[in-house]
Formats: C-alpha cells, structure tokens, sequence
C-alpha cells in the first residue's frame, strides 16, 4: 500500500494495490475509487483531503490474527 499527498491541489492518493486501472467510480463528489479489470479496488482519491482527513497525523498498525 502507498499513501501520496499532493500538496498542490490538496489530494490524498491511496494505492491499495499495484495494478492497471481500467474504470474510475465516484463515490461521491470528492472521492474516486480506482478499479482494476476484476472490479477490485486499487486505489482511492480523495479531494480536499485537508478538510477531510487528518493529513498531518498519519499511523500505520498491523494486529496479529
């Protein structure tokens, strides 16, 4: 997984997966779902991620199964 914020035009990209993107979705009017050839989801967009999410704090946690 890959986690890119551009700065620029305030956009958080969120590449769940490596993989050819064959259809864009919107889920809603800021946020994009990328779909590979299976219907998966392999990536998500989300626009005006500053008022969105919190950009500044970010933690990362795998738990045990």
């Amino acid at each position: 997984m890959k986690i890119t914020y551009f700065q620029d035009t305030d956009t958080l990209y969120i590449e769940l997966k490596p993989a050819e993107v064959s259809e864009t979705r919107d889920l809603d009017e800021n946020t994009l779902l990328d779909l590979d050839q299976h219907g998966n989801i392999c990536g998500i967009t989300i626009e005006h991620a500053k008022e969105r999410a919190d950009i500044p704090s970010f933690s990362y946690e795998q738990v045990a199964a």
